[in-house]
């Protein structure tokens, strides 16, 4: 299956900026706008943000407020307001409950992730991420688990995007290669698939190995999310057991970006971590 070109969540956060670009080029206030428009405040800061959906009636009523006279930009916002409305790829297969970072990581020109449990979802194997999904997942039902893998098995599409593949760069814990998911011959079958994965000129793999001891990707796994586009700001994602968190503002990501930083420099070079990966393979032998 092929991704669709149009990415709601994207189209939400680009109108949001321009939305909010436009009220204070107009020296509002959002409380100003939302007495204006008879609306509450949180509403125009959800809008701004691309937390919440925008009609073309909610961009009409914005841009008499702020002025906006030019048919040709009014159009622009409509035409966004539209595509942010529309569904993703990822809606064909049901309830997603990670659809909105799918939405975003579709998007992205580069993702830094660190994982310190499990392969990251990416780079996994249908057969490993079946037995992933199944073990966070215990109450979920075979065809759940069907559904969801065969979503990750999708988004690894990105890898493969011609010209303009996603450039990945990952950060694994050791422990990741050792823990035994599905079984040894999907663990062996696993690790080789990362090596080779591994030798694409966009994909960066490093391996933190247990010598490093304490480190400071032991307080959650994370990724950062780059954008092409200007407009669209940085996003660090922290995955919750019934809730994401997505950060944007400078100092945060900041931080994470500094911190990874530091996983890379304490990591195994490249070639290093495929000769370490290759040996704990050949531990993975029945």
């Amino acid at each position: 299956m092929s991704t669709a070109s149009v990415n709601p969540t994207v189209r939400r956060r680009r109108l949001g900026a321009e939305l909010r670009r436009l009220r204070e080029q107009k020296g509002l206030t959002a409380e100003e706008v939302a007495q204006q428009l008879l609306v509450s405040q949180s509403k125009i800061s959800r809008l701004e943000n691309g937390r919440r959906s925008i009609s073309q009636r909610d961009v009409r009523d914005l841009c008499e407020v702020y002025g906006v006279s030019d048919p040709a930009m009014i159009e622009g916002l409509m035409t966004m307001a539209r595509e942010s409305r529309q569904r993703g790829w990822w809606h064909a297969f049901g309830d997603v409950p990670y659809s909105v970072y799918i939405s975003l990581e579709a998007e992205a020109v580069s993702i830094r992730t660190y994982e310190s449990l499990f392969i990251p979802g990416l780079l996994q194997t249908r057969d490993y991420a079946h037995a992933v999904v199944a073990g966070i997942q215990p109450e979920a039902q075979p065809a759940q688990i069907e559904k969801r893998t065969d979503v990750r098995m999708v988004r690894q599409d990105l890898l493969r995007k011609g010209d303009d593949p996603l450039r990945l760069w990952a950060v694994i814990d050791e422990a990741s290669l050792h823990r035994v998911v599905g079984s040894q011959e999907t663990m062996r079958a696993q690790l080789e698939s990362l090596i080779e994965t591994s030798l694409l000129p966009h994909v960066t793999v490093q391996v933190l190995p247990f010598g490093v001891g304490a480190h400071p990707g032991m307080t959650a796994n994370f990724s950062v999310l780059e954008y092409r586009d200007a407009s669209d700001a940085t996003v660090v994602y922290l995955e919750g057991v019934t809730s994401d968190l997505y950060l944007e503002k400078e100092s945060d990501v900041r931080a994470y970006a500094t911190l990874y930083e530091h996983l890379q420099a304490q990591a195994l070079g490249p070639e290093q971590t495929r000769e370490l990966v290759h040996k704990v393979a050949k531990l993975h032998t029945r």
